[in-house]
Formats: C-alpha cells, structure tokens, sequence
C-alpha cells in the first residue's frame, strides 16, 4: 500500500465528514430537517452526531502520519509547529464566531446611525462565543499532539482508558447525564467562560463543545492516533483491514454494552460515545480501504476528495457564505427577507415542498461549495495551517 493510496483513504473520509459538516449545518429551514440529519435531543446517537467524531479521529490518525515524519521528537521547531498550528485554528474559529455576532448585531440595530450601528456590531465581543467546533479541535490536536511526543505509544491506551473512567465518575457524581444547568460541564463552563460566551440549547447554557467535555475529545484524538500507527504499522492492506475492523469491533462493541450504565451523549462527549464513534469510525476507514486500495473502485471518490484536500479553508468558506446568505437582505411582498430565506421559502419550498425543500438548499449550498474546493483542487491549490 504506497503512501499516496494510503491518504487517498484517508482524504476520502475526510473529505465525506466535511461534506456532511457543510449538509446539516445549512438547511433550508432548521423547522424541516429530516430526522437522520439532526442531532439528538440529548442521550442516543444519530448519523449527524457521528460527522463531527469521525474528524477527529481523522485527525489522530493524520497526526500519527504527521508527527512520524518528525520522528516523535519534542525538538522546539516541533513543539513550535504544534503551538502555531493550534494557536492559528483556535484564531479563525473563534475569528467565524466574532463575524456571525457582528453581522446578527448589525441587522438588529439598523435603527442606530450607521457609524454607530457599525461600531457596536465591530465591538461587541461581550456575546461572543469562545469555543466551538475549530476552538476544539485546536485544543485536542494541541494536547494530543504533546502528550504523543512526550510519553511512550505503549501507554497512549492506559492514558486513555484512565481519562474515560475519570471522566465518568466527574459526570457521575456532578449529575453530568442530567440535561440541565446543574450539570457538571455547564456549572464549570458557567464558572470559567460566563452565560454570555456559550452555545445556548434550548435557553440552557450547556455547550457541546465546552471546557470540561474537551478531555474526553482528546481521547478521540488520541484513539485515532493508536489506529493510525496500527494502520501503518501493518504488513500490508489486508492486514490492516483486519486490524482496524477487530479495534473497531471491540470499541463499538464496548461501547454500546457500557451504555446501558453511561449513556451515549454527544452534548457532553460521554465515553461511550467515544469508544462508540471511534469504532465505527475505525471500521469505516477499514471499508474504505477495502474498497478503494484492494479493489480500486475510486472513481466515486473525485467528489469527496475535493473536500478532502482542503478541509479547514472548505470548512471554514461553508461558515462564512452561510453566514452572508443571512445578512444579504431585500424586500419581498412589501417584507424584509434575506437571500437564504428567499432561496428557500419564495423558489425551493413552493416547488418542492417543506423537508424536500430544506434538503435540496443543503445539498446546492454543499455543492456550491464543493465547486470552489474542485477548482482549488484542479489547480493543485492546497490551503494548510
């Protein structure tokens, strides 16, 4: 298995995770979403709670591939590389979240003079939110990425399987299963970030990509890593189909069987939904080698690779076109509305109906973006950090 076809798997995944990001996260209406593509209310797992763990174990795994090319060394340009990179993405993650509060800030001030209107909305960072989707992964590829260049790989599944237990019992006893402001990882977010810098569900301050349910994402990032390192490590592509399909196996399995005792809950990051989504997310990379290096079915594959090539600056293109096609505004039938409502309610929903609709403007808003990523692509244009 050469190298290239070893990272066309991986890109593939990759790039299918970010395509499913940029899917749900833009609708047509959040009030007609089919059921599979939405996340679950709080304990249970649907395909939508399974995108965002498969990226990080991703991203273990790329990291093993990465780090191995500086031979684990804790050099300081390896330890700069590490910092920088972590630093830059926590930078543009929480960079989207300041732009989506100016342009909300701006529409609901237009009663203001325009200097004034503009000033408040550039300003207004007392309502920001701090962590996210880009602010976690910084922050579990900055710990796991240390913790791999300073310990011992033999000992990575000790560490990992100590922090799950650990973490279990912190949510145990801090009423951590409850959905409610009592919980544990909203009373420590609460504490440390303030109401007003995090994700609100339902008008309750718990943020799925909070403080406390950070470390249990670490072991996502360093479940992928371990998998990584058996998947190059292996003798040849059968042997590391089977390898990863009997982890996958295992993790699932255990998973599932401890849920009955720990739930399964993306909002907090349990741990079964890591060993859960780890697993499924192993198995899965499995299948993809399956098909695309042993039997070399990849034409299929030009449209996830795409996505794949260029992740972060795809990423991160989707956050803020989505958040233009909101600010654009005109009026129709004597109402104020904004490009992405007019798309949805005045052209996709009176042809096609409520949820087909809302489908359709999720999938030509991934397509749309799939574009800019082709051309990119064709270019041999690669966007890193």
């Amino acid at each position: 298995m050469t190298t290239n076809n070893r990272l066309l798997s991986l890109d593939i995944l990759r790039g299918i995770t970010i395509a499913g990001m940029i899917l749900v996260n833009n609708p047509g209406s959040w009030n007609f979403v089919y059921a599979p593509l939405g996340h679950a209310e709080w304990n249970g797992l649907t395909p939508t709670d399974l995108i965002f763990p498969f990226f990080m174990f991703i991203m273990g795994v790329s990291m093993y591939i990465s780090l191995k090319k500086l031979n684990f060394s804790h050099t300081n340009d390896t330890l700069y590389k590490i910092l920088k990179r972590s630093i830059i993405i926590f930078i543009i993650g929480l960079g989207i979240a300041w732009f989506s509060l100016f342009c909300r800030t701006y529409q609901q001030t237009d009663n203001l003079p325009f200097i004034d209107r503009f000033l408040n909305s550039l300003l207004n960072f007392d309502k920001i939110r701090i962590l996210g989707v880009l602010q976690r992964l910084a922050l579990s590829y900055c710990f796991a990425s240390l913790l791999v260049i300073f310990i011992r790989h033999k000992y990575i599944p000790y560490i990992v399987g100590s922090t799950l237990i650990v973490y279990f019992l912190i949510l145990y006893f801090g009423d951590g299963f409850d959905k409610s402001e009592n919980n544990i990882v909203s009373v420590i977010d609460r504490a440390i970030l303030g109401v007003n810098h995090m994700y609100k569900d339902a008008g309750l301050a718990i943020d799925p990509e909070g403080i406390l349910s950070t470390i249990p994402s670490v072991c996502q990032a360093l479940i992928g890593f371990y998998c990584g390192k058996i998947m190059l490590n292996s003798k040849d592509n059968y042997s590391r189909i089977v390898n990863l399909f009997i982890v996958g196996t295992l993790l699932t399995f255990t998973g599932f069987l401890l849920s009955y005792g720990c739930p399964i809950n993306k909002k907090i990051w349990s741990p079964t939904f890591v060993l859960v989504s780890c697993g499924m997310a192993s198995s899965f990379l499995a299948l993809l080698i399956w098909i695309i290096d042993i039997h070399g079915y990849h034409k299929w594959t030009f449209y996830f690779k795409s996505f794949g090539v260029n992740p972060l600056f795809i990423f991160v293109m989707a956050g803020i076109l989505s958040t233009i096609l909101r600010v654009i505004s005109f009026s129709s039938d004597s109402e104020s509305i904004n490009l992405h409502g007019f798309i949805y309610s005045d052209i996709l929903q009176p042809i096609f109906g409520n949820y087909p609709g809302s489908l359709i403007f999720a999938i030509s808003f991934m397509t749309l973006c799939w574009l800019i990523g082709y051309i990119l692509y064709r270019r041999k244009i690669f966007i890193k950090v």
